[in-house]
């Protein structure tokens, strides 16, 4: 249902379900817009929402030079500005919740509200340590099932691992017809190891929802509590039992969830 549009930042490709109050979905390190099929299904309902696939995921190519943060919050307001969105609810999860941060301080005209899912805004010393395993891993890895079985021990719960979710998310991304390839994971994953936000989050003027997982290994919660306490006035809550993706794991509660949060801002004019 998604086509490539072109944006005075090249062609970037979009999927777009529904109309109403506009919704701005901006996916973390390596995931394409599929990874949000439960919230382009499950909202569009009541909301016309948007995923995009980043720089050198999915669709959208791999430009030449490293990649940064904001230029990929760069392309998300590209994305806006393409489709004559003046400004939208934007929801980041992970390394795109970094892009989000950005787009709210760069372009806050364009961000009605902000839900930052998994969030961080200073990497630490386990972070760096983390994601330069990740880095060698997509490398070293025998195949890419054994890299994802690798990877994704990070991502879900162990419910997850358990009752076969894994295992079937393993499969749909083996079987995308679009491939993240190794460079291109590596690319992406380095300007999320090093970006630093902290020290300006307090200019974030929308109004901002902050989740987090309580079982997140990769961006545990003392890291979404710290972005809360610096951005005026953003609320902080803990999803019990999840871990770093449950807008896949549990859709139908985390998209009650967000939704409730737009609906209040809707009504506040």
């Amino acid at each position: 249902m998604g086509e490539t549009i072109e944006t005075d930042a090249g062609g970037i490709w979009v999927d777009r379900r529904g109309e109403g109050p506009d919704i701005l979905l901006v996916a973390g390190l390596s995931d394409p817009a599929e990874a949000w099929q439960a919230q382009l299904d499950g909202l569009s309902d009541r909301y016309r929402v948007t995923a995009y696939d980043n720089r050198g995921t999915g669709r959208t190519p791999l430009p030449d030079g490293p990649l940064s943060v904001p230029g990929m919050a760069e392309d998300a307001a590209a994305v806006l500005r393409a489709l004559e969105i003046g400004s939208a609810h934007v929801m980041g999860f992970s390394g795109g919740s970094r892009i989000a941060q950005e787009l709210a301080l760069n372009h806050p005209q364009l961000v009605r509200s902000l839900v930052l899912m998994s969030t961080f805004a200073r990497p630490d010393a386990y972070f760096r340590s983390m994601t330069g395993f990740w880095h060698w891993m997509a490398e070293r890895a025998p195949d890419e099932r054994a890299m994802l079985e690798a990877f994704l021990l990070w991502i879900y719960t162990p419910r997850a691992h358990a009752d076969g979710t894994v295992d079937r998310i393993i499969e749909e991304t083996l079987a995308f017809p679009y491939p993240q390839s190794v460079e291109a994971f590596q690319r992406q994953l380095a300007p999320f190891r090093t970006h630093d936000t902290l020290d300006r989050l307090s200019e974030i003027t929308a109004p901002t929802l902050v989740l987090a997982g309580e079982l997140d290994i990769v961006t545990p919660p003392r890291h979404g509590r710290e972005v809360a306490e610096r951005i005026p006035g953003a609320r902080f809550e803990l999803l019990p039992g999840e871990a770093h993706q449950p807008f896949q794991e549990v859709p139908d509660a985390f998209n009650a969830r967000v939704d409730a949060f737009w609906r209040e801002i809707q009504a506040r004019g």
